[in-house]
């Protein structure tokens, strides 16, 4: 199999093609029906606010904290969990917890490929558990919904794995975009927690997707921030620091929720009762939460908005910071349906309150700062945490402040814990998520560093009896390249070759030339990247491959499997080797 330079390889900084163009035109639809299904999530999650809470039929926002219906706030999340419940068991378990793992798995592990059943139970699901008093955001939901709808699109075409990826992040950034109006966090979120690459030819159609979203969202759901804030900020010379130590602060925070949700999780699997009660048993704990202090039940944007705002006093924030974490780590630890990104966003904004009070500068700046931080230790996304903070608040001089608290929390996160709160989950059910983006040691590496040069060859007129005394006797290697007067590759021939000439009695005195093919004998030049040559390797089965001049043919060298390896080695032995 003689491959021209050309179709075997591009040598080139990266590997797009026009399909990227098409999948950018698909993600316009993309970013069109995620913007459109954020907006359903949030009339869904009023409506059963109103239905829960207030006994009406009605779209209209309502908050949980004006409701008053007694003791029923034990029962109404306990009947919610149990809707949910039954909604999982005989519909999809798919729609269990918060949808950001759930939406990697698919990616990582189902080519992609989201049901039907789950884009629309997801949300019906995350609505109930939101309206009912379910401590959650949209966030989590609306990602998995985003992504069903880019995945069920894409379903429609013939499209790879790869592809279908790109589409279902497409749509979960449109999805998370449409919600908060947070592009630059939406795209970033996408490339540290999602993609698992930085190519163009997913980047671009998951830009396209969250710009449609952005700007569809002023006519469904508004376009001012979701959490306004404006406040003076302190002088960076003192601000920076503190900022840093406060993503400490809140990256120990982060750390410890997420050894405590796995601590819980694994006390529900050790209950005696099948999973399908067990979030209706962890919204028990929601509603005596709710007994305390109403502002922990729901989505709690309220909340978030007043931690911004300063209007809380110092017990107040105290009181969310304990309780939140309490009812929130219950009822995610059960198994029901709803997200993470709202219900961390109030436990670092807590902590960052709590610091404004103790330095005396404003509680909201400091909230927002804890925010960022929280986020990127929990997530381990720290650029998606730092941006996300800003754009959702419009405080985009506070920056700065939120970087180096992204970068701490993300330092204390990475250093104390194995994995994130996204990836726990999946590396539970057997599955090892690496989430370190590195080049291939293999598209570094060309055939020219790594080839055996001037490889030992056998002329074409060697007859095929000398060739079975050869590797009966001094053969050295297992394979050689046959070559004309020249030095012009005819083929190659191997032991097993041989082999099979004795079972078929084949003439002794018949030529390597009319014996061998380049015909079947994949090359490769001297600049190709190695990377290209071990998918030779695989998809042909040949275990060595001549390196031949693309002009005139003639051998330049020999790369085997193990020379492959070899690559791999270098890349290790950079890595860990030291010296001055």
């Amino acid at each position: 199999m003689t491959v021209p330079p050309a179709a075997a390889y591009k040598l080139a900084d990266h590997s797009a093609d026009r399909r990227m163009l098409l999948l950018a035109g698909l993600a316009l639809a993309i970013g069109a029906g995620a913007a459109v299904g954020a907006w359903v999530l949030l009339k869904a999650i009023a409506l059963a606010t109103n239905l829960f809470w207030f006994g009406r039929f009605s779209f209209a926002p309502a908050a949980i904290t004006d409701a008053s219906v007694g003791l029923f706030v034990v029962a109404i999340p306990v009947i919610g969990a149990l809707m949910i419940g039954v909604m999982a068991r005989f519909g999809s378990d798919k729609i269990r917890g918060h949808g950001i793992p759930e939406a990697i798995e698919a990616i990582l592990y189902g080519q992609s490929r989201l049901s039907p059943k789950v884009a629309v139970l997801k949300p019906i699901s995350a609505a109930i558990s939101i309206g009912s008093g379910g401590p959650f955001g949209a966030e989590g939901p609306i990602i998995m919904t985003g992504g069903a709808i880019g995945s069920l699109f894409a379903q429609r075409f013939r499209l790879s794995a790869a592809e279908r990826k790109t589409l279902l992040v497409a749509g979960a950034g449109a999805g998370m975009t449409a919600i908060f109006g947070t592009p630059l966090a939406a795209v970033l979120l996408a490339l540290e927690v999602l993609l698992f690459e930085w190519k163009p030819r997913s980047f671009v159609p998951v830009v396209v997707a969250v710009l449609v979203a952005m700007g569809v969202r002023p006519l469904l759901i508004g376009s001012e921030p979701m959490f306004p804030l404006a406040a003076a900020l302190p002088p960076a010379a003192t601000a920076l620091p503190i900022a840093g130590l406060l993503g400490v602060v809140v990256g120990l925070e982060a750390t410890l929720l997420s050894a405590l949700l796995y601590r819980i999780e694994d006390g529900f699997h050790r209950l005696p009762v099948h999973w399908m009660w067990w979030p209706a048993i962890g919204a028990v704990v929601v509603g005596l939460g709710g007994l305390i202090d109403a502002h922990v039940l729901g989505a709690g944007y309220g909340s978030i908005q007043a931690l911004l705002d300063g209007t809380l006093a110092t017990r107040v924030v105290v009181a969310l910071l304990v309780v939140k974490a309490v009812v929130w780590l219950f009822a995610l630890g059960s198994g029901t349906s709803g997200g993470i990104l709202a219900p961390l966003l109030i436990l670092g904004g807590a902590a960052g309150a709590l610091a404004g009070h103790l330095w005396l500068g404003h509680p909201g700046v400091w909230a927002l700062v804890g925010m960022a931080g929280i986020l990127s230790g929990a997530m381990r996304a720290p650029l998606t945490g730092a941006l996300f903070a800003v754009e959702v608040t419009g405080m985009y001089g506070a920056l700065p402040l939120t970087i180096a608290s992204a970068c701490s929390a993300y330092a204390v996160s990475v250093l104390l814990m194995k994995r994130s709160i996204l990836t726990e989950k999946i590396a539970r059910r057997g599955r090892h998520i690496r989430q370190e983006y590195v080049v291939d040691p293999m598209d570094l590496v060309q055939a020219r560093d790594l080839m055996t040069p001037e490889p030992a060859t056998l002329p074409a007129t060697m007859l095929a009896g000398d060739v079975l005394d050869f590797f009966a006797g001094s053969a050295e290697h297992r394979s050689y390249p046959v070559v004309d007067e020249e030095g012009r590759l005819v083929g190659l021939v191997s032991r097993s070759d041989v082999l099979g000439w004795r079972v078929t009695d084949v003439p002794p005195d018949c030529t390597l030339a009319d014996l061998v093919s380049d015909a079947a004998q994949p090359v490769a030049h001297a600049d190709a990247p190695i990377g290209q040559i071990a998918d030779m390797i695989v998809e042909t089965g040949v275990g060595r491959i001549p390196i031949v001049d693309p002009a005139t043919r003639k051998v330049l060298g020999i790369l085997s499997r193990h020379d492959l390896l070899k690559a791999r080695r270098d890349h290790r032995r950079a890595e860990t080797a030291r010296s001055r």
